[in-house]
């Protein structure tokens, strides 16, 4: 396999050209033959220019590349090695959604052949490859897992707006069916991965060491954010206390804030469902869950209190709302809990506008309802600064005051102001 890829004898296909996908594509693009998949025939067309609709690469990363952009999965029949990079997101009760993946593996079935390979890279609970995907592939394709065809999981690490961790330069977690695909799988990812690879003794382990990345962050975000409600209730300052406690060798740095997004607020969901399936509550996971999913709304209620407190008719106060995408410096705007912020403070009558460099205005009013607003005015009662892009950190306190109104309250999500706020009413979580 790894023989007939670097002599371009055959192809390999990458399906879901996200924010994980493309980069995967274009690196391998550069040394050996790619096709790139995806449904979306407008992200397609972008691609084709050398424009990634995500927004994270350069239109250099196109150049040199032999890649065959497609929506026919007639075209994946030139392929024998596929990665899976399609999202795993959660539905509206916070189970998995596995429908993107099922489908990417409906495609790949109608076109597998013998000594094929097929690696799925998108975040999943244990045992889901081997339980929900191959019997599937099995079925479409009328071939024999492990005898005709070989699978793996290779899990993504890629940080959406990180320029230094890029996939090359991640070391890169490998498994396979047996040992012969784990080999075979290992070779493959070290065309492109410098950083190497670390072979896992099974697909299981693969998938779990993913999902327990995510999942170990969101928990201890969650102890930080409780950890901020209970200082605020003390008249405690978070990042003091943090800053204090950070002097301490072994103490682990993580801060308080909002937690959405398509990983660390997602991936813990698929692993205490699993957990529910074998018959164990997952108590501390969720949590930790219900702590980082209630704080958009805390941060809307600590608003309304004041805003109320300095005087102020919440239902005639207008709010200004900075930032709109899950986090900073990227464009991506799923699962962000900003979201709920806004919704709080709509159910409480306060008039809201949004603002953000980075955000497409389209995408909110499909996702959540509202749009940005085409003009920051100057009479605000609140501002929140939710989410802390670059172009924000320059602000200072008299811009502030010159888009306020009088006795006017920041709310500092980050603490990217603290220290620099002397007359306005501040506060961060």
């Amino acid at each position: 396999m790894y023989k007939e890829l670097i002599e371009k004898k055959t192809k390999l296909a990458v399906l879901g050209l996200g924010y994980v996908g493309l980069p995967i594509a274009l690196e391998f693009a550069k040394k050996i033959s790619v096709i790139g998949f995806d449904i979306d025939d407008k992200r397609l067309a972008r691609m084709r220019q050398g424009d990634d609709p995500s927004g994270e690469l350069e239109k250099e990363a196109f150049q040199g590349c032999d890649i065959e952009f497609t929506s026919n999965v007639e075209d994946l029949r030139k392929a024998s090695f596929y990665i899976v990079t399609v999202p795993t997101p959660i539905d509206e009760h916070n189970l998995p959604d596995l429908r993107p993946l099922l489908g990417a593996t409906r495609f790949i079935g109608k076109v597998l052949k013998k000594g094929d390979y097929v690696v799925y890279e998108s975040t999943v609970y244990p045992g889901c490859t081997e339980e929900d995907c191959v019997p599937l592939l099995e079925e479409l394709s009328g071939l024999k897992f492990k005898t005709d065809f070989k699978v793996g999981f290779s899990p993504e690490r890629i940080n959406p707006g990180d320029k230094e961790h890029t996939i090359t330069k991640i070391l890169k977690v490998v498994s396979g069916c047996d040992e012969e695909a784990l080999e075979t799988i290992a070779k493959t990812y070290s065309i492109i991965v410098q950083a190497g690879v670390h072979k896992a003794s099974s697909i299981k382990v693969a998938e779990a060491a993913k999902i327990i990345e995510n999942t170990q962050r969101d928990v201890n975000i969650a102890l930080m954010n409780e950890l901020s409600i209970i200082f605020n209730k003390m008249g405690i300052d978070t990042y003091e206390v943090l800053e204090a406690a950070g002097t301490k060798w072994n103490f682990i740095r993580f801060f308080p804030g909002l937690v959405g997004g398509h990983c660390i607020g997602v991936d813990p969901y698929y692993l205490t469902h699993k957990a529910q399936s074998l018959g164990y509550h997952a108590q501390v996971i969720n949590s930790g869950r219900y702590v980082n999913d209630s704080m958009g709304f805390y941060i809307a209620k600590q608003t309304v209190k004041r805003i109320i407190s300095g005087g102020k008719d919440v239902g005639k106060a207008k709010v200004l709302v900075m930032g709109a995408t899950f986090k900073e410096d990227v464009s991506d705007t799923r699962n962000s809990k900003v979201a709920d912020v806004i919704k709080e403070l709509i159910s409480y009558g306060v008039q809201v506008e949004v603002t953000d460099p980075l955000a497409e205005s389209e995408h909110l009013k499909k996702e959540y309802g509202f749009e940005l607003t085409d003009k920051i005015g100057k009479d605000y009662d609140a501002v929140i600064v939710a989410v802390n892009h670059k172009e924000y950190k320059a602000f200072d306190e008299a811009y502030f005051k010159s888009i306020t109104n009088n006795n006017a309250l920041l709310v500092d999500v980050k603490g990217t102001y603290r220290g620099k706020i002397k007359e306005l009413t501040y506060w961060s979580l």
